[in-house]
This record gives structure tokens, C-alpha cells and sequence, in this order.
């Protein structure tokens, strides 16, 4: 039987069909955990159900030897690098691995990491007690990110914010480059198929169109390459102003006080809204509002708006007035 490289369309409709059929099954054993143990039980380990869900269908399928249900409907078989054999029992019980159980672990200390630096003290006490008498596979792993978060610093805690934020944006960045590659180069659909070396053949014959697709997906992927890089440069433009603000604010964070003639400091007028003091630094908004330098460029920090009429704007938009009176 002939059998040539399988292409985009066939691989995405495979792995559709089998996100159906792990949705379904996901579903049912969430119903039936949640029916027997109870809905606050079911949220406590709706993810670990969710993952042995997914472990289970892969197993069944995967491991054991068969075509997934998604591979039987395109009719397509796993190979292993050389093309010429199906994938060792090895080399598919760390696809699966990679494919369920890496994910969900990143995704599990990711947030754990952040929910520990985000705490204040109580609410660290209160999530070490509930850790103490509640279980559940990830206890030991949470004890531990507590227990190493607790040993740093505040200073260190705000350095290790933005590392965190910056892994969580690369594994999406790393996400949507592996789906561009795919539509450019046509094999590996996901990364632990890519970390494998499995690719897919299919048992039927070359459709006449095959190159007319496989050349539509590559134009698909150069665009979204393009669409990538685009938002990769406003982020890191919108980073460049939120850190020259940032410099701004403690440059003159320090300078005294512009004086307030005619104006005495209990006027209405002259106060800030944001602190309810008088106007320290005066610094206006593009809509016209005033505030202190201070207490603006903390706001812009979270909120690219006015605190009074909510207009958008850039941080690098707001005016120090020096001479204000």
C-alpha cells in the first residue's frame, strides 16, 4: 500500500476529532467524580480528572498500538523518524507524557508560583493552612513553592514577578511559532510530536490538489509569523514606555513642591483625587485632568485611563507642568 506524508488539513481535522472524543470523555468522568464526591471535591480535582482523562484515551489508543479515533477518521498512521516504522512503545509513552502530563505540570507551578508572590503575609498563613488540611497530588509540590517563596525577600519577590509573567508569555509565543512552522513545513502539529520525531503517514493516494494546499498553508503561516512579530514589537513598545514613565516618575519623585500661589492647601481645587492631598508635582492627563506626578504614574502603572473621565492614553503622554500655579 502506498503510503506519502500526510498533510495540514488531515492532521488538524485528526486533532480535532480527537479533542471532541477527549472532551467527551473528559466530560462524562467529570459528571460521574462530581455526582459521587460532591461539587466542592469535583473543583479541588477537576484538573488532575481532566489530565487522567486524557491519559486514559491515550493509553487505550496511543500506547497500546491503535490509530486514535481522530487518525482512523483521516486515516493516517504515527511513524517514527526513519519513515519506515511505527513509533517504538518508549518513544510513544513519552509523546503522552509530553502531550498530558508536561503541560499540566508547567501550568500547575506557574500558578502556584504566582499565587505565592501576589500573597501578603495573611494570605500566605491562610493558603499554608489550608495546603496543611487539604490534599491532593499537587500539596507536596505547593508546600515546597511556599516554604522557597517565604525565604525571599520583598525585593526578590518583585523581580521574580515579571520572570514568572515572562515564561507564561513564552510558552504562548512558543505555541503560536510551532503552529506557524506547521503550516509552513506541514508535519509535527504539536510540540511533543515535534520533541518525538513522530510524523504522520496517510493510506491513500496523493490528491491532485495536495500542492495547491500545502502551498495556501504556507502562505497562512508566513502571515502569521508576520501577525507575531507585529505584537511581539507593540509589547515590547508598550514595556518601553511603562519603564521610561517608570525612570520619570523617580527622577522627580524628589523635586520640591511646586508653589501653590493664591491657593491655600486645604482648597478643594488644588487636591489630588487619587491621594485626597494637595497637588504635589502637578502632572496633567491629555483629557486635562490633574493629579500629583506620583500618584498618575502609579495608576498607569495598571490602568492606561483617566482615574476621572476613563479616556485611554499612553503613560509617555502625561505632562509635568514645573511652573503650575
Amino acid at each position: 500500500m502506498p503510503l506519502v506524508q500526510a498533510n495540514q488539513p488531515q492532521l488538524i481535522r485528526s486533532s480535532q476529532k480527537d479533542a471532541y472524543y477527549q472532551s467527551s470523555l473528559r466530560n462524562n468522568a467529570s459528571e460521574a467524580f462530581q455526582t459521587a464526591a460532591g461539587s466542592r471535591r469535583w473543583l479541588q480535582w477537576r484538573k488532575e480528572i481532566e489530565l487522567l482523562s486524557d491519559l486514559t484515551y491515550y493509553t487505550l489508543t496511543t500506547l497500546s498500538g491503535y490509530q486514535t479515533l481522530g487518525e482512523e477518521y483521516v486515516s493516517i498512521v504515527q511513524v517514527d523518524p526513519t519513515k519506515r516504522r511505527i513509533p517504538s512503545r518508549m518513544r510513544r509513552g513519552v509523546l503522552i507524557l509530553l502531550h498530558t502530563f508536561v503541560p499540566y505540570l508547567l501550568d500547575k507551578l506557574l500558578v502556584c508560583i504566582e499565587c505565592e508572590l501576589e500573597a501578603g503575609e495573611q494570605d500566605s498563613q491562610n493558603a499554608q493552612r489550608e495546603i496543611t488540611l487539604t490534599w491532593n497530588p499537587m500539596s507536596y509540590v505547593k508546600a515546597w513553592i511556599h516554604k522557597a517563596v517565604r525565604m525571599l525577600n520583598e525585593h526578590q519577590r518583585k523581580s521574580l514577578k515579571p520572570v514568572v509573567f515572562a515564561v507564561q508569555q513564552g510558552v504562548t509565543i512558543l505555541h503560536s511559532v510551532h503552529v506557524a512552522l506547521f503550516y509552513i513545513s506541514g508535519a509535527f502539529y504539536h510540540l511533543a510530536k515535534r520533541t518525538t520525531g513522530i510524523r504522520y503517514l496517510r493510506m491513500q493516494g496523493m490528491a491532485g490538489d495536495d500542492k495547491v494546499i500545502r502551498n495556501s498553508y504556507r502562505l497562512l503561516g508566513a502571515v502569521s509569523l508576520l501577525q507575531l512579530a507585529i505584537t511581539l514589537m507593540l509589547q515590547c513598545n508598550n514595556l518601553r514606555q511603562r519603564q521610561r514613565a517608570r525612570q520619570e516618575w523617580k527622577q522627580h519623585r524628589n523635586l520640591p513642591s511646586s508653589p501653590q500661589v493664591g491657593r491655600s492647601p486645604s482648597s478643594r481645587a488644588a487636591r489630588c483625587i487619587l491621594c485626597l492631598e494637595e497637588r504635589r508635582h502637578p502632572t496633567t492627563t491629555p483629557c486635562g485632568h490633574l493629579f500629583c506626578w506620583e500618584c498618575i504614574t502609579e495608576w498607569c502603572n495598571t490602568k492606561t485611563e483617566c482615574p476621572l473621565c476613563r479616556e485611554k492614553f499612553q503613560p509617555h503622554r502625561l505632562v509635568y507642568l514645573r511652573s503650575y500655579k
